[in-house]
């Protein structure tokens, strides 16, 4: 009997037992870190429904596609019979110049505690289309259907469209028609817009157009360059933007009053020619990857920086963990398991404070209160476990320099795996520091320090 208990007794005093056991409780904690990204997810599709409730009524990510002339014609088929065959094919044209002129007005809308920036904006499309060539594809003048030609322009949610607006073809008013039109519908599939026909206004050599347009939108606004050359000017009073597709402006000015930004974009650029037809089409998926704009974003996600920071929780676990058990071995101290999970549940507490009041406060004022929160928690729990205020100070400074590490990493993201490697070697040789002169093979003994009240 006295040896098993001699054995019992060695067991648990066993340093390594000790670190298996801590390690243990580490995986443990990592079921709450699980819990708390599914919440993280489950807030985050709480506000994009919230969303949805607001740009379905208002008006969604608005992507204006267009303008591109649609001209139907008489492909002649040979035919083994006596009879000719033939059948109408639609040939698709883009425009020699496209400039687009646009100011936003945007504004901010609430849903419960949750926002959207949403906007007004007012665009004006002017350009101008040479008249078709259609020889390349052996077609006869006399087999060209002139008078069936429309224009057609796709945007991404037109029922937002807010004024009936007008082609000016050659300075003659045309009214626009919902829909892709009778032609354009089969070259734009169901994407939703607006177009004209243009029966007997196909006379001339080249076709200047203007299209005043204002659209309700929100979060985002794109454009196709369809132009040889396509110049877009865009000004607005939202003061956070993110430039977003293939070409980022080459001229933007952003202040605390707003944004404006302006593109040239060469057709060289993108992946498809000036015109087509259906027997050669270009994908819709071709044209939607060639778009370009900018999204209406906060300078902060909460729920992005919440889900990255969960990310670090493991890493936290182990340094705090490691340096309790330092305790342990350098002054004879005994921690219990109880106690490490106490400590643990109260750094994975933190997440939960952070998120829950960045969705009434912002995220860097709640990362400051949880926080502080957090490292008072411990530091005070430190005081009576480590038996001494001078130990505690030590675990709070480096629950201080965790969390303001943390914060530096989550603002720094293109940084965060230099600043990551950084502390973890840091960390690393600070351990090896003090522990060099610890005797590893005879660590094992019974605490010699007396059970002094908290000092």
């Amino acid at each position: 009997m006295d040896t098993l208990l001699k054995i019992f007794e060695q067991i648990k005093n066993s340093q390594f037992v000790r670190i298996l056991l801590v390690s243990f409780l580490i995986l443990v904690l990592q079921i709450p870190t699980v819990m708390m990204q599914g919440l993280v997810s489950d807030r985050q599709a709480l506000r994009q429904e919230a969303i949805s409730g607001i740009t379905t009524k208002w008006g969604a990510q608005q992507k204006v596609v267009g303008p591109q002339l649609v001209v139907p014609y008489i492909k002649r088929l040979q035919s083994s019979g006596n009879a000719p065959r033939s059948e109408v094919k639609l040939g698709i044209f883009l425009p020699q110049t496209l400039d687009i002129a646009g100011v936003m007005d945007t504004e901010t809308r609430y849903r419960g505690i949750f926002e959207v920036p949403v906007y007004k904006t007012a665009l004006t499309l002017r350009g101008q289309f040479q008249r078709p060539d259609l020889s390349n594809w052996g077609v006869r003048p006399e087999d060209i259907l002139w008078d069936r030609a429309e224009l057609a322009l796709q945007i991404s949610d037109a029922h937002a469209i807010q004024d009936q607006a007008k082609l000016s073809w050659n300075q003659q008013q045309i009214a626009f028609a919902p829909g892709q039109g009778k032609l354009g519908g089969n070259v734009g599939g169901n994407n939703p817009g607006i177009y004209a026909s243009l029966k007997n206004q196909m006379n001339g050599n080249a076709f200047k157009f203007e299209v005043p347009l204002k659209l309700n939108g929100s979060e985002r606004l794109t454009f196709a360059p369809f132009g040889e050359v396509t110049k877009v000017n865009l000004k607005s009073n939202w003061r956070d933007p993110s430039f977003q597709g293939l070409w980022l402006p080459s001229d933007r000015s952003v202040t605390d009053k707003g944004f404006e930004a302006t593109w040239n974009i060469p057709s060289l650029g993108r992946n498809y020619p000036q015109q087509w037809n259906q027997d050669s089409p270009v994908g819709q998926e071709t044209i939607q990857a060639s778009v370009f704009g900018v999204d209406l974003i906060s300078p902060v996600d909460n729920y992005r920086m919440a889900s990255r920071s969960i990310q670090y929780n493991f890493l936290f676990l182990v340094l705090t963990f490691a340096t309790f058990w330092l305790f342990e071995v350098t002054v004879q101290l005994r921690v219990h398991p109880l106690q490490y999970l106490l400590v643990g549940v109260a750094m994975s507490l933190f997440y939960l404070l952070q998120l829950a009041l960045s969705e009434h406060l912002g995220f860097n004022l709640s990362y400051l209160i949880a926080s502080t929160a957090v490292v008072v928690m411990i530091s005070t729990y430190s005081v009576a476990v480590l038996r001494a205020k001078q130990r505690s100070g030590i675990i709070g400074g480096m629950q201080v320099a965790l969390y303001s590490y943390l914060y530096v990493v989550l603002a720094n993201q293109d940084y965060s795996l230099l600043i990551g490697s950084l502390g973890l070697f840091g960390f690393l040789a600070v351990v090896m520091y003090l522990t060099r002169k610890i005797d590893w093979f005879n660590v094992n003994r019974t605490p010699t320090l007396p059970n002094e009240p908290p000092s």
